[in-house]
């Protein structure tokens, strides 16, 4: 990648996206379709460039100069695998200014110890989100490192253009990667499920999975833009002796809602120990 110059202000709105994976490449592609920065402003890095090649096609600059990404952004979000964050902000803790802000969205790395990798300098940020953010439709859980909460409004703003932000407690993180992080597959899954109960009843496959998909995102408008109570709307469609209840019911006595929570509660469980602090 060629060096560019340009003010502070035009670093301060350019973004390193330290790992190129899934979920680094959907939050370049999310931040770019935001319309805060262009694609050209968003630097990915990986250690294997030939990796990014799609994102370099669509106009991102692409790099394996995780310092040299780092030097021309204003943000940096760390997108590398829980195991690999040291590594990562320590190659590069001597690009770090206290004009940066650092983003990890490592499930399970701690402010504290993104803070001592880090150094004193940057503001720092722990993230959850999904891959939803691609489409700017992620959930976001946000928290600040101490000392770091003056940081939180623009890491909102960053993430509000994405989808939907929360600033929680950091000790609900964990919670987060469960319920949001893992719970896009959860609800993939019930999509799927009520597509092959769709093709079972008469539909065709690419049929049953259209409308499947658009009822799922319409029961989540429902909530999300009216603020209703998912019992609310389920009375509204549910009437005496009808289907919904009678198909509602079937569902309950072979342990849906039993079976969404104890996956919920498992992940959590999971993520608690996978990532427990040494």
């Amino acid at each position: 990648m060629k060096s560019e110059k340009g003010g502070a202000a035009a670093q301060k709105n350019r973004i390193a996206v330290i790992g190129g994976g899934n979920i680094g490449a959907a939050i370049a592609r999310g931040f770019a379709a935001s319309g805060r920065c262009r694609a050209c402003d968003i630097t990915v890095t990986r250690r294997k460039q030939e990796l990014l090649s799609p994102l370099e096609k669509e106009g991102f600059a692409v790099s394996t100069d995780n310092r040299q990404a780092v030097r021309r952004a204003g943000v940096v979000v760390v997108a590398v695998g829980p195991h690999q964050v040291r590594e990562a902000l320590e190659g590069v803790r001597r690009e770090l200014t206290k004009e940066h802000l650092v983003i990890s969205i490592a499930s399970g790395v701690t402010t504290e110890q993104l803070r001592q990798w880090a150094g004193p300098a940057p503001r720092v940020i722990r993230a959850m989100t999904n891959t939803a953010i691609s489409l700017r439709e992620a959930m976001t859980s946000l928290c600040a490192a101490k000392g770091s909460e003056d940081a939180l409004p623009r890491a909102r703003e960053l993430f509000d253009a994405l989808g939907r932000t929360l600033v929680i407690d950091e000790e609900l993180m964990l919670s987060a990667t469960a319920l949001s992080g893992c719970g896009i597959a959860f609800f993939l899954r019930a999509i799927r499920a009520a597509s092959q109960g769709g093709i079972q009843i008469g539909f065709h496959s690419d049929e049953a999975i259209i409308m499947a998909a658009q009822t799922a995102r319409g029961a989540a408008a429902l909530l999300l833009e009216q603020q209703g109570h998912p019992e609310d709307e389920i009375d509204k469609v549910t009437t005496p002796r009808g289907c919904t209840i009678e198909g509602l019911n079937e569902m309950e006595h072979h342990g849906f809602s039993s079976a969404m929570i104890r996956g919920i509660v498992t992940s959590s469980d999971k993520a608690s120990r996978l990532f427990k602090k040494d």
